[in-house]
């Protein structure tokens, strides 16, 4: 079957790179026909967070592929850009070790600042295009059909677009509680499905629809999918 026309959309993928590319080969991704929309946080607890990157900057620079910017990938891109203790900290605390063994080969199951030092360099030396990337991908996107954030949108703003950066990749309940009065819906990742509703699978509400399917904690990863005004899912299972 021929497919025109879909919008695909994937969030969260953090590194599970192989989950990815089989989500893709499962939905039948042709970019010829179909428009991807990524809505961030490519890094971070997944294994695989260096190609990851490096999949979705192809995908980007050779297909036209929509790629937002995460909360993951900010801290990745600071982490990198200064020399912040608690930036470093933070980047160590939520997942960034899997990253950085990516990255490096020296890093093993634990890392002290002597190593942090060195995969920095490393990574500053080797894959400062990756770092470009990142820092340089929009916040949110939008058409005719939706809105495309990776955190959500704050009610308290008349114009959604002039809200803080930290808001586009940040927000939670603020926005998941809100009803929003906008003309088309907004989809977003960053928080994970099964704590909107105690499931996996995409969280549809007239207003929002929450697609991050915790795939780097041994859940799923989704792929929302929107054709001639019709929701459909898939999604592939990523066991720890």
């Amino acid at each position: 079957m021929i497919f025109l026309n879909r919008k695909l959309m994937i969030s969260d993928i953090h590194g599970c790179y192989e989950a990815f590319l089989k989500l893709l080969e499962k939905v039948d991704y042709h970019p010829d026909r179909d428009t991807l929309v990524l809505l961030g946080d490519y890094v971070d607890r997944g294994r695989m967070s260096k190609e990851t990157v490096e999949q979705v900057r192809d995908l980007v620079h050779d297909h036209d592929v929509i790629a937002l910017r995460g909360n993951h990938d900010q801290r990745l891109v600071d982490l990198i850009r200064t020399d912040d203790a608690a930036v470093q900290a933070k980047f160590l605390e939520h997942g960034g070790l899997q990253t950085l063994q990516s990255y490096c080969d020296v890093i093993g199951t634990d890392v002290d600042q002597e190593l942090l030092n060195q995969a920095r360099i490393h990574i500053q030396q080797n894959f400062i295009d990756h770092i470009e990337f990142l820092e340089t991908l929009p916040l949110y996107h939008e058409d005719s059909h939706h809105i495309y954030v990776h955190a959500g949108i704050n009610p308290s703003y008349a114009d959604w677009r002039t809200q803080p950066d930290y808001d586009f990749m940040y927000i939670k309940k603020v926005f998941h509680d809100a009803r929003l009065d906008l003309d088309k819906p907004v989809v977003f990742g960053h928080t994970r499905a099964i704590e909107l509703h105690d499931s996996a699978d995409v969280w549809f509400q007239d207003d929002k629809i929450g697609i991050d399917g915790g795939c780097a904690y041994g859940l799923q990863l989704n792929c929302l999918i929107y054709e001639n005004g019709i929701y459909s899912t898939v999604h592939i299972n990523n066991p720890k």
